[in-house]
């Protein structure tokens, strides 16, 4: 049951890394998966009263401090303070109450990092198979950095990383190892 007195703890307490760019863990967030038809009707209208939008395929949308990333044709992610998701949860149950869906609170199960700096491309670009170049603003990827699942976006000047709790440590690690001071891509 969900204990609302319950004091979120991030994966790493925190933890960040300096080399050619800032590594840094940023929890917690408040994350809801949200899975269903995402064309139904009322899924636009709770979404507009939250002040957000059905993003796009491989797209996040921004608003006040909330974001609504698309994770999979039937499956979105809700980023919000963390301390909003159970009253998020109940308002979105209350609003797909007639349709088929699933929602569920899941910001306890994931870690969240920021790279930032000239050059936070080239710590993703060494760790996931993703064309950084082509990367558009608003694109959220669903990938993989390393050997785990990962998702990211690029924004305000670097990458949010989303990644399971369980691999935080990993995570951290690799992202360390691929910012560390000489580590930089050199293109001829």
């Amino acid at each position: 049951m969900y204990n609302p007195s319950h004091v979120p703890i991030s994966a790493l307490n925190g933890q960040s890394f300096d080399g050619f760019a800032k590594i840094r863990e940023i929890g917690p967030l408040g994350m809801i998966t949200l899975r269903c038809d995402l064309s139904e009707k009322p899924l636009a209208a709770i979404l507009k009263k939250l002040g957000l939008s059905v993003p796009a395929a491989r797209r996040i949308v921004h608003k006040d401090g909330r974001s609504v990333g698309w994770m999979s044709p039937d499956e979105l992610l809700i980023i919000l303070p963390y301390g909003e998701v159970a009253q998020t949860l109940e308002t979105l149950r209350n609003a797909l109450a007639k349709i088929h869906f699933l929602a569920a609170d899941v910001s306890d199960a994931r870690a969240v990092f920021r790279i930032e700096g000239t050059k936070a491309d080239q710590v993703l670009a060494k760790l996931c198979p993703v064309d950084l170049a082509r990367l558009e603003p608003g694109e959220l990827r669903r990938t993989r950095a390393a050997q785990v699942a990962a998702a990211f976006w690029a924004d305000d000047g670097g990458y949010t990383l989303v990644s399971f709790r369980s691999v935080a440590g990993y995570v951290m690690g690799i992202l360390s190892v691929s910012a560390a001071k000489g580590a930089e891509l050199t293109l001829a």
